[in-house]
């Protein structure tokens, strides 16, 4: 454990006793609703890894690296993008997930692609976005965060 860990750590235990000792009825109540909700996303997060495990160990290595990682990087980045796009997964769950697909042959700068559309633009949940906003806003939002995803990508490629 690095020492930002042990450090957040040790603030939260603090916080906890502190809590406790101003109200243990309203401090028990909350543990126990932290714990539900853990429980609730414990299922969601374990069954997304499957799929992710099953996804990598039925598509072989050669065909994400051909695909994902092959000579032509922009055609593997919009590749990439797209499915970001249509992919609602969250966030600290398309890390690793990238991570593996780096590791199986695929381009950075396409993850890079695939996680900041992920995050940016919202295919899935366009819907509601325009029951709220606007077909128009809601279009110009998305065209706009898809071509700042491309930017930022490629942006990474770059730096790194």
């Amino acid at each position: 454990m690095g020492i930002t860990t042990i450090a957040l750590l040790l603030v939260a235990v603090i916080l906890l006793v502190w809590s406790f000792i101003k109200s243990r009825e309203k401090t028990k109540k909350s543990i126990k609703v932290a714990t539900n909700m853990g429980k609730g996303i414990a299922v969601e997060i374990i069954s997304i890894l499957a799929l992710i495990g099953l996804f990598l160990t039925l598509v072989p290595p050669e065909t994400i690296r051909n695909v994902l990682g092959g000579t032509s990087v922009p055609m593997a980045t919009l590749i990439s993008a797209a499915f970001g796009t249509v992919t609602l997964i969250p966030a600290f769950v398309a890390f690793p997930l990238a991570a593996s697909l780096v590791d199986q042959g695929a381009h950075l700068v396409s993850m890079a692609a695939f996680i900041t559309t992920l995050t940016m633009v919202g295919f899935i949940t366009a819907p509601i976005e325009i029951e709220y906003f606007g077909k128009r806003f809601t279009l110009v939002r998305n065209v706009l965060s898809f071509a700042a995803a491309i930017m930022i990508s490629f942006g990474m490629g770059l730096i790194l």
